[in-house]
């Protein structure tokens, strides 16, 4: 590439800096599809005999093959990729080794490369992300019988079925997942013969590139073609939702998994143990899930900030979108089997679960729905129930511990039947309506996320 234009040689500093063979290597089986189409599209135009086209073939075959047994000669000199696969594709085939890059630049041959592996990457996430929902739609129909209160402030709201919290999840986690289909679907436009920036001088045949690329479209502009990471933004946000609900999952879990909630119990296989302690079974996984948040915001943080005082159209800092966009992904890929593992072999707790009903006033809603059923105004109903509560707490009972004539002296409308309300069980029940934790509609949602998934 330097040829006769340089007096010196890179300065060895000046190498380091300026290679990125150590991590853009992973991207030599799109760096080698590209070349195939580019070959085949150079012998439509003219520029490769059959024979020439055969060679070139016949080498990045090879090539792929030696690379894949851990033999290929990867040199920092040659500083990437592309530049390590075409020597040595010189190496074996010649003159028509040589010629391979007619026409194109490393400028819309990396953005090629890079858009083959978001698209596939996104894609391999979003199925993971169905697997990992379908495995807590498993569990929430097993435990579709158990009730735990539900939090507002960190404070117990209401009663919810446990199910109900983890389809809540399953929700975020669908939506994850079409984040991913999006993010592949920005991908997937064919930026290849866009040239170093201007397009193609040699009437290369572009769309039958896409075609055999299997990319849905063409890019339509050659400076945006070479120059735009707006699709590799796209992955590294959905991954940071992503990571987002998978905290906020974690944070629950840490909770329900403690001594004080003691909720559930998470299996042997996703725990870990202390060096100093005995008797402890750390959540890791969820820590660390938590704790990762942080690289992957941070890979999307930086990749904008260099974007965004870039002027048309490729720049040497383009080179700082790889190892993020990898980062994330084999953070991604590290992330979910193990949450996969965790929810599935996540065990409730029910006695535990039941206890935790006590405590917190968790029916205090269905008696003030009970009033409202009456035709009283709800902010009266809610002051009249404000004022057993307090009764309650004075007397260290439950709602349900207060005798009639106590509810009967705060309010005319209080009949022999209120107590009947008062039941954890009917709290969930009478909830029916769309998105509701009554055990029908939950059901419903656990077949409507399966069928989503699948």
């Amino acid at each position: 590439m330097r040829s006769q234009r340089f007096a010196k040689n890179l300065d060895e500093s000046m190498e380091r800096l300026n290679a990125s063979i150590d991590f853009d290597s992973r991207l030599y089986s799109e760096d080698i599809e590209g070349s195939l189409a580019w070959a085949s599209a150079l012998e439509a135009s003219g520029f490769l005999n059959k024979e020439e086209t055969a060679s070139i073939r016949e080498g990045l075959t090879a090539i792929r093959a030696e690379i894949e047994a851990g033999e290929f000669p990867f040199s920092r000199t040659l500083e990437d990729i592309h530049m390590n696969i075409e020597s040595r594709l010189t190496e074996r085939a010649g003159a028509a080794g040589e010629k391979l890059h007619t026409g194109r630049s490393r400028n819309d041959q990396v953005v090629t490369d890079l858009r083959l592996f978001v698209k596939r990457a996104a894609h391999s996430i979003a199925d993971e992300l169905n697997e990992l929902v379908l495995a807590t739609a498993a569990v929430a129909e097993r435990e579709i019988a158990v009730i735990i209160p539900a939090y507002t402030h960190l404070q117990r709201a209401q009663p919810v079925l446990f199910a109900h919290h983890l389809l809540a999840y399953a929700e975020m986690l669908l939506r994850d997942r079409d984040r991913f289909v999006w993010a592949a679907d920005q991908a997937d436009a064919c930026p290849l013969g866009s040239g170093a920036c201007v397009g193609n001088q040699f009437e290369i045949d572009r769309e039958a590139i896409q075609k055999e690329l299997g990319f849905a479209r063409l890019t339509h502009n050659s400076m945006d073609g070479v120059s735009d990471r707006d699709f590799v933004c796209d992955c590294l946000h959905a991954a940071s939702m992503l990571m987002v609900h998978l905290s906020r999952w974690s944070e629950d879990l840490i909770l329900w998994s403690s001594v004080e909630f003691g909720f559930v119990t998470l299996d042997d296989a996703v725990t870990t143990g202390s060096s100093m302690l005995p008797q402890k079974k750390n959540p890791d996984a969820c820590e660390l899930a938590r704790g990762k948040c942080g690289r992957v915001f941070g890979s999307l943080i930086g990749l904008l900030t260099t974007l965004k005082g870039l002027p048309l159209t490729y720049n040497k800092d383009l080179q700082e979108d790889k190892e993020p966009l990898f980062d994330t992904v084999d953070t991604l890929h590290l992330i979910l089997p193990v949450f996969h593992a965790m929810i599935s072999g996540m065990q409730v707790n029910y006695e535990r679960a039941s206890a935790s009903l006590r405590g917190g006033f968790l029916d205090a809603m269905s008696v003030a729905d009970y009033l409202t059923r009456k035709g009283v105004p709800f902010r009266e109903a809610h002051g009249v129930v404000g004022k057993l509560v307090g009764e309650a707490e004075r007397a260290v009972v439950e709602l349900s511990d207060l005798p009639l004539s106590t509810y009967q002296g705060l309010h005319p409308e209080f009949g022999d039947d209120v107590l009947d309300a008062l039941p954890m069980e009917s709290a969930v029940s009478d909830k029916k309506v769309i998105g509701g934790t009554a055990p029908e509609r939950v059901r419903e949602e656990i077949k409507r996320v399966r069928s989503l998934a699948k």
